[in-house]
């Protein structure tokens, strides 16, 4: 498990034994790189135990049962109006806080922190998440934190955008993902063109791991937290709607997953039963041949969590990713918060993904973004952020 902590000088001296430079000694001492993980992964990938074969989930296989997945009702109808008012009642309370995802490698828009590029004319894509947040901490008539997960290359870059965004209405603490080194096809360090290792972000599995380690989780369930909505910063859809905490509430469940309708040939995590239990499973980890067409839809990687349920350690896989790295092939391992589901309760709420209601408009490079805009400046509208 990575783990924040200070490390001393014999800790230091093991880095060495791996032939790394005094700048990447103190990046990885900063974000909390675990070298016993590390060695461990190293090693499973070099005996075959991180392999394709390795990844398929075990354990008979169902499309969710009745009532697993619910639609979020549609909007100014009884049930939404009732949803709404009982999500309100939880962001009045002061109950609930917001998880920003805005790690990664920051490479997709030219090195440009993707939280400071402008999605719409003169906004960014944090000012917009943060717009939002504070137009319902003022309907609520409470604060609403938040926590804005960064990492290694994107966490100084976060910490100057919201020295500027800081506000009573959402207070923002951020807190960084955990760092790991890329590994070659033979196991040995992938190094970079200029001989130094490289370092990468392992995925949004960190979460809850870098929320306890941080001390942010003890800080929000401090202050009487007790529900974390969740969504990635590209997901300007994805806004803080009380009818959604309002219907998580509602189910009584640990763990809320927002799942929209899936169009043809596209992949990523589905809502399952796995010998039983609901939870979200990567397309990768499928048997072969798995037909798609029984569970139309799919995770968008927005979420409401209780908080208390994250307070725990989580036995998430690492999984063996194969990148492209200056022209050559290199090995990162990772994980993902959307395992989470299988360690908790949880309940699939499908969303419309365009239109007013819409709450699925992901971002990942600039061309998409010029696709995506009209449709990310109609939902703002419609909700009153812009």
């Amino acid at each position: 498990m990575f783990r924040y902590r200070k490390w001393g000088m014999s800790r230091v001296q093991e880095l060495t034994r791996l032939d790394l430079d005094a700048d990447t000694q103190a990046l990885l001492e900063a974000y909390g790189f675990d070298r016993e993980l590390f060695e461990r992964l190293r090693g499973q990938m070099l005996a075959g135990e991180l392999s394709a074969a390795a990844n398929r989930v075990r354990g008979a296989i169902e499309p969710p049962a009745e009532g697993d997945v619910r639609p979020l009702p549609a909007p100014g109808s009884p049930a939404r109006r009732e949803l709404h008012d009982r999500g309100m009642a939880a962001l009045a309370a002061g109950e609930v806080g917001c998880v920003v995802l805005a790690g990664g490698m920051a490479t997709r828009f030219g090195g440009v922190v993707k939280a400071e590029v402008e999605a719409l004319p003169g906004r960014s894509f944090l000012s917009l998440k943060l717009a939002d947040i504070r137009a319902v901490a003022r309907r609520a008539g409470r604060p609403i934190p938040v926590y804005l997960m960064s990492s290694f290359a994107t966490h100084d870059a976060l910490l100057g955008l919201c020295a500027a965004e800081q506000s009573a209405e959402a207070p923002i603490e951020v807190f960084s993902q955990f760092v790991s080194l890329r590994v070659a096809p033979d196991g040995a360090l992938f190094r970079e063109a200029d001989g130094r290792p490289s370092p990468y972000a392992p995925g949004h599995g960190d979460l809850s791991f870098a929320l306890r380690g941080s001390g942010a989780l003890s800080r929000f369930r401090e202050r009487g937290g007790r529900l974390l909505a969740t969504s990635n910063v590209d997901n300007l859809g994805a806004t803080l709607d009380p009818g959604v905490i309002g219907q998580h509430l509602q189910a009584q469940v640990q763990a809320s997953v927002e799942v929209g309708r899936r169009t043809p040939g596209e992949l990523g995590g589905i809502p399952l039963r796995v010998a039983g239990k609901l939870q979200i499973v990567e397309d990768f980890r499928l048997p072969e041949g798995f037909d798609f067409a029984r569970v139309p839809q799919f995770n968008t990687n927005t979420f409401v969590f209780d908080a208390p349920a994250l307070d725990r350690d989580f036995a998430l896989n690492w999984f063996l990713v194969r990148k492209r790295v200056d022209g050559r092939e290199a090995i990162q391992f990772e994980r993902l918060v959307g395992q989470v589901a299988a360690f908790l309760s949880c309940s699939c709420i499908e969303i419309a993904r365009s239109g007013d209601d819409g709450r699925f408009q992901p971002v990942k490079d600039p061309d998409e973004l010029e696709r995506r805009r009209p449709d990310i400046e109609r939902i703002l509208r419609a909700r009153g952020v812009i």
